[in-house]
């Protein structure tokens, strides 16, 4: 979603290279084009204004430390600048339990698919979540619910014959107590605008209920719409966080930049795909670190141990040692990454690569790649060596692709061999000349 704002930041930074000092003459073209930049991704124009403010009192005058170019300087400065902005310090949830979440917004947000996404989350984190059907008007919106709980493995309660949303509210206390629940999270409807109507079912709900959480969900690519829909919402119902979604499409991002500024209320988790894995808790330190182009390592380590298996993970390391990896290590090791999320989000958390855009079938080549390697018998993953003609044709078939993408995957697999045998065998010369002659030609396909 920051791509446009991490390239114009980056294109403004640079004009600040070589010299000696910052002043307000070499700083005044560069911070126009950060005003401008932030303007362009839709953040609110007081925001934009104070931030730059902000930013040309801290910087004038300042000498450039030892060893410290002014480019790093002002970076350094814009970062602490965009965490303030993005609110400081991690957003934890209440600590009491049993642990009451109550989740409102406008129709569209995702309301429902992040009440499931939340329940997930705070079940890795040690909890026993209770979701419960509170949305008694849209089509189908408890049978949404009910699925995603049976595949996130999370307790569930509706009353389909029920009208009376606080009722429902209260009758969920029995049920968390029946299912040993210690997490409630409510799912209530949510309208195309903000009506009275919505709001009172709500509130009533909540005066049931007494939550201790009050999150708004709201929709990432409304840009400065959601920072109003915050705004109405928490004067109603004084909003203890907000759940930003849809925040891996190609919006400007402004909403993220602006609503903790406008509103008061912190950002406390973010959505950044339609799998439930595509959802984390919000580190606005992270996202600064993003924005800059500077990568995020730590979010990127964190999903890897989620998803490795240290004792897989330490086994293939030693079979790729030895030189000893074969296609079926291949398929493993891909289906691992797969559980990071997309490569698009992968790229984004590493530094120097959040601008990287990767080709729009590559996700398309993965499966491609994926069901070539499934097509496979046990035998000839483990010995590619004997994939003849007629076998290569027999995968192709059934993987539905052509016997040339066949015969592609298996002469830059081999090629991944000869310099695993290369490392094997302490040639890093070799196995330089070995990447160079692989570059262009699209490397192993999933890699």
């Amino acid at each position: 979603m920051f791509e446009s704002l991490t390239d114009k930041l980056g294109s403004a930074l640079r004009n600040l290279r070589g010299v000696g000092r910052l002043t307000d003459e070499n700083m005044a073209d560069a911070l126009k084009e950060v005003r401008t930049a932030l303007l362009a991704a839709d953040v609110h124009f007081t925001v934009a204004r104070d931030f730059v403010e902000r930013i040309r009192i801290q910087c004038a005058g300042q000498d450039v430390l030892k060893s410290v170019t002014p480019g790093q300087q002002i970076i350094k400065i814009i970062h602490d600048e965009l965490v303030k902005l993005l609110g400081e310090g991690e957003t934890s949830l209440s600590a009491a339990r049993t642990l009451k979440i109550l989740m409102v917004g406008l129709h569209g947000s995702g309301k429902t698919t992040s009440t499931a996404k939340l329940g997930k989350l705070l079940k890795k984190r040690g909890y026993r979540p209770l979701v419960v059907a509170c949305d008694i008007y849209r089509p189908a919106a408890i049978d949404q619910l009910e699925i995603l709980a049976k595949q996130e493995e999370l307790a569930f309660y509706a009353d389909r014959n029920s009208r009376d949303v606080p009722a429902i509210g209260a009758a969920a206390f029995e049920a968390a107590r029946t299912a040993t629940a210690d997490c409630i999270i409510f799912d209530t409807a949510g309208r195309l605008q903000i009506d009275h109507d919505l709001v009172e079912e709500v509130r009533k709900l909540h005066a049931k209920v007494q939550p201790d959480e009050v999150l708004l969900v709201a929709d990432g690519a409304l840009g400065q719409e959601a920072v109003n829909v915050a705004k109405a919402f928490h004067d109603a119902l004084e909003l203890t966080g907000l759940i930003l979604t849809k925040m891996d499409g190609d919006a400007r991002g402004g909403a993220a930049l602006s609503i903790k500024s406008i509103t008061g209320v912190p950002i406390k988790f973010i959505g950044t795909g339609e799998k439930a894995a595509d959802f984390d808790t919000f580190y606005p330190d992270r996202l600064a670190s993003r924005i800059l182009g500077m990568g995020d390592v730590v979010s990127l380590v964190e999903k890897a141990q989620e998803s490795f298996d240290q004792k897989d993970a330490e086994r293939m390391a030693e079979k790729m040692r030895k030189a000893d990896f074969n296609l079926e290590d291949f398929l493993a090791q891909m289906q691992q990454v797969k559980k990071m999320g997309s490569m698009q989000s992968i790229m984004g958390m590493m530094p120097g690569m959040s601008g990287v855009q990767l080709p729009d079938d590559s996700e398309r080549q993965i499966a491609r790649t994926e069901a070539i390697i499934r097509s496979m018998t046990i035998q000839e993953r483990r010995k590619p060596e004997i994939l003849n003609g007629n076998r290569r044709k027999r995968i192709a078939d059934g993987a539905g692709v052509k016997i040339v993408e066949v015969n592609q995957l298996m002469k830059q697999f081999q090629q991944m061999q000869q310099m695993m045998k290369m490392m094997k065998g302490g040639g890093a010369k070799k196995m330089m000349r070995q990447m160079e002659a692989m570059k262009g030609k699209g490397g192993v396909p999933g890699m």
